[in-house]
């Protein structure tokens, strides 16, 4: 039987070249909000509203990040 190694994230997980979770945030948000008018177009309200509530905590880290390191 093999073992499972738990392991828990850190920076050295991550790719070379990732910029981290601030860039993750940013493109993350730019993502959603071209998948926000499809679900509206297609009706699919809840898919909507859970998407937009998705870009609005993203835009919300990029704002608070931004303000973290203007200080």
């Amino acid at each position: 039987m093999r073992q499972r190694r738990h392991s828990t994230s850190t920076e050295a997980d991550e790719p070379a070249g990732d910029g981290g979770p601030d860039e993750a945030a940013c493109f993350i948000a730019g993502a959603v909000s071209e998948l926000v008018p499809i679900a509206r177009r297609h009706r699919l309200e809840t898919l909507a509203f859970l998407l937009g509530m998705a870009k609005m905590e993203a835009e919300e880290l990029v704002r608070a990040s931004h303000l973290n390191n203007a200080h």
